[in-house]
């Protein structure tokens, strides 16, 4: 008898999940914009059950908060925030990368230096945005994922969803792709050198630059919505 799986059918809720979270990320939902359910529900054409379902999710993750009120709103980032997640990820990531570093296969760099070249060619090629900021996140992904370590990928994987939002928010500005393109490179050159030090402190360097561009962003943000 032959092999076959049964694809399980995706819930309707979870669809509506990954539609509300795409337009968080492309900017249709604004940070701190209201988000009304009986206008989702109208808007996709389905009754407010499996779009409250969804909000749950995105509440889960962070991207969405719910006041006292119940009025939910998209997740709007503080600079404590943002702070407080680049500090983790310094910790969490400049580890990974040292542990990485040292143990990996070369088959798995090669994979991660896959993701450069394919970034590299995405630019080249003026593709959008988000399909960048998608291999940007793949080559932190494949570094977590190479660890084999299952409760740090747990923190990080906790934080996936916002670490992901503020990649959007940090690609703001000119020649950012080639900018975080070059500074995966330096942390991959050290990593393809098995040098896990230098690797893990380019990792934390890559991390604060990234911090101090997107608190720029969120103070030009919050500049700009002074009345």
């Amino acid at each position: 008898m032959s092999d076959f799986t049964i694809e399980r059918p995706v819930p309707f809720y979870e669809k509506l999940y990954h539609s509300i979270k795409k337009m968080i990320f492309e900017g249709k939902l604004k940070p701190g914009e209201r988000i009304i359910e009986t206008q989702l529900a109208k808007d996709f054409n389905v009754s407010k059950s499996p779009i409250r379902e969804a909000i749950r999710i995105l509440e889960k993750e962070g991207l969405v908060i719910v006041d006292e009120k119940s009025r939910v709103m998209v997740y709007q980032p503080t600079l404590k925030d943002v702070e407080e997640i680049y500090f983790c990820r310094m910790a969490l990531e400049s580890f990974a990368v040292g542990l990485v570093t040292r143990m990996a296969a070369n088959a798995e760099l090669d994979e991660i230096e896959k993701t450069l070249m394919q970034t590299e060619q995405a630019i080249q090629d003026s593709q959008a945005n988000d399909t960048i900021i998608t291999l940007n996140d793949l080559f932190h992904s494949l570094i977590i994922q190479y660890t084999q370590n299952r409760r740090l990928q747990k923190q990080l994987n906790d934080l996936r969803s916002l670490m992901y939002f503020f990649r959007v928010l940090n690609f703001q500005g000119e020649n950012r792709a080639e900018i975080i393109l070059n500074q995966h490179r330096e942390i991959f050159d050290c990593m393809k050198e098995r040098n896990a030090e230098q690797a893990s402190q380019a990792m934390i360097k890559h991390l604060k630059l990234d911090l101090e561009h997107l608190t720029e962003v969120l103070s030009n943000s919050l500049e700009q919505t002074k009345p």
